[in-house]
């Protein structure tokens, strides 16, 4: 087990409150073709600030988006659409970086369809899930690239420390903070990230890397509006969606203010923002964070379990 005053460091390390703004700094935020990460860019080209948008395709609006801040302009900030990292050669450097890109339980790399069968495209002698992939360890090793590039920056620029901060904002969820028997693994992804914020809580005061996390609720995104089986959870009597917008503002309250020091996490619902704690936290509060329909998609689950050869290649 680990020393208890390490466990008691981590959760008051001081933050490191020298001024960051986002105007004029440049940012990658990967998965920003569409949802939560495309409104942040958007804002983040609205406060001036440099996008690099890496994702595998863009949606309509996020290309119309890229298009309009294309052109270099003399004080005006750019957006770039990449499917790989060329931020430092567009841009010249990085500030902030997002590893947004994640996936909503999908029924390719799904708990409840093991490696094998028909819906899953997961390799049964592969030892591995595609969405732990996406929502485990591309934040992890984007983070590690992230601070490799802020500690070597290029030449002529300002290594990162106290007095030259830079950032890191991961996207978890209120699945973070709860169980739910019918996503296992995106619920499993989102505690590890969780965990993975906080205990980089000391580069913030130490080197002037600050990591943080929002926790969003059921933010209405292509995630849920472009996915049937997902939308049939949603009651329209009973939910209440939230915005990406909204999500998008604490992203940027997260950026910029002194005393979110690293390891914050804020959830966001509809209409209420307020800081999840560590250690007893009361769980997803207010408005658009929790959904009505899991008790009867679990009797689905526990369904297809009773079904003869469960797990089995090609069940």
């Amino acid at each position: 087990m680990p020393d208890a005053s390490i466990l008691s460091s981590a959760q008051t390390a001081p933050p490191n409150t020298a001024p960051f703004s986002i105007e004029g700094k440049t940012a990658i935020v990967t998965g920003a073709g569409s949802g939560i990460n495309l409104s942040f860019a958007t804002l983040l080209l609205s406060r001036n600030c440099s996008v690099l948008f890496a994702d595998l395709s863009l949606r309509p609006e996020a290309q119309a988006l890229v298009s309009s801040y294309s052109t270099p302009t003399q004080g005006k900030p750019r957006a770039v659409f990449q499917e790989t990292d060329t931020a430092r050669k567009e841009f010249g450097g990085i500030d902030i970086v997002c590893p947004g890109a994640g996936v909503f339980d999908p029924h390719w790399s799904n708990f409840w369809h093991p490696p094998g069968s028909t819906e899953s495209r997961d390799d049964p002698e592969g030892g591995r899930y595609a969405s732990i992939d996406i929502n485990i360890l591309h934040p992890i090793r984007t983070t590690q690239l992230a601070i490799s590039s802020f500690l070597n920056p290029p030449a002529g620029q300002d290594k990162v420390s106290p007095t030259n901060p830079k950032r890191v904002i991961i996207i978890s969820n209120v699945a973070g903070q709860v169980a739910n028997p019918i996503t296992p693994l995106y619920v499993a992804g989102k505690h590890a990230m969780n965990g993975f914020i906080r205990s980089l809580t000391h580069l913030d005061s130490s080197l002037g890397i600050r990591v943080n996390g929002v926790a969003p609720g059921i933010i209405k995104t292509p995630l849920w509006t472009e996915h049937p089986e997902k939308l049939k959870l949603f009651d329209d009597g009973k939910d209440e969606w939230a915005s990406p917008e909204e999500v998008a503002e604490a992203m940027v309250r997260l950026l910029e203010k002194g005393q979110l020091e690293g390891r914050t996490i804020l959830e966001v619902g509809a209409g209420v923002t307020r800081r999840v704690e560590m250690l007893g936290d009361p769980g997803p509060q207010g408005r658009g964070v929790r959904i009505s329909g899991a008790t009867e998609e679990f009797e689905g689950v526990l369904g297809r379990l009773r079904q003869e050869g469960w797990g089995k290649s090609g069940k």
